[in-house]
């Protein structure tokens, strides 16, 4: 039995770039499809949210001379991008998903409704939910603690390229030590980077878990649902 019936997948847009360097690696987008439909076929339903970074990143734009507002939209497109790309793999394998858009753009994606993705997922269907949350200067980590509450997840489960959350850089600490469990309050002591602070307060006050872990090695997203301890679990 799955520990969790309802969840949220954030994936981050710069992992979708592999080993190109930029933009869709295609051996990645597809392995992160196959994850997915192991985990709906186990029987969850399943909210996706993908950054854009690997694309376009409004704050960074900024850096570049582009307005912030309108970077944050370039960004928000990036990310449509992306959810376009993870719906045609899935399609691919059989796996059938909306992608809605918190920005009016059909025939590209509907556009978000609650309702609407509930229903979708109580009858099978994966929802990619694309376009941050329509507005400049909200992250997709925001537009993901948003979306969660939203649809009543029971956890926002983070894929990253490392397996949870640790005491430092991981990549650039080689004595940084891992949390298997840690509580809201302990990660901003700690000033640990889990996700933007609008984000990881939302996430707080709604006393939604959050799950870091790492998504790059095949059957992990479906080891979490069966509750297996591979990465961090943040909770009150």
């Amino acid at each position: 039995m799955l520990k969790y019936k309802r969840i949220l997948l954030k994936l981050s847009g710069e992992s979708l770039m592999g080993n190109v360097g930029y933009g869709i690696d295609s051996e990645r987008l597809n392995e992160y499809a196959e994850q997915i439909k192991d985990l709906h076929e186990a029987g969850a339903q399943v909210a996706i949210v993908i950054g854009g970074g690997n694309i376009f990143r409004g704050i960074s734009g900024v850096t570049s001379g582009f307005d912030r507002v309108k970077g944050d939209q370039m960004g928000m497109l990036a990310t449509v991008i992306n959810s376009l790309a993870l719906q045609s793999a899935m399609k691919n394998i059989g796996l059938k998903s909306i992608v809605y858009s918190a920005i009016r753009m059909e025939p590209v994606g509907e556009l978000y409704s609650r309702d609407k993705v509930i229903e979708n997922l109580e009858q099978g269907t994966v929802a990619i939910l694309s376009g941050g949350t329509g507005n400049p200067f909200f992250t997709t980590d925001t537009a993901s603690a948003l979306r969660a509450v939203e649809i009543g997840a029971e956890i926002m489960l983070k894929g990253t390229r490392v397996d949870g959350v640790y005491t430092a850089d991981p990549e650039k600490d080689p004595n940084a030590t891992k949390f298997n469990t840690i509580t809201f309050d302990e990660v901003i002591k700690k000033e640990l980077n889990v996700m933007d602070l609008t984000a990881f307060t939302m996430c707080k006050e709604n006393n939604l878990p959050i799950y870091v872990f790492d998504m790059n090695k095949r059957g992990n997203l479906l080891k979490v649902l069966n509750g297996e301890e591979i990465g961090t679990f943040v909770s009150k």
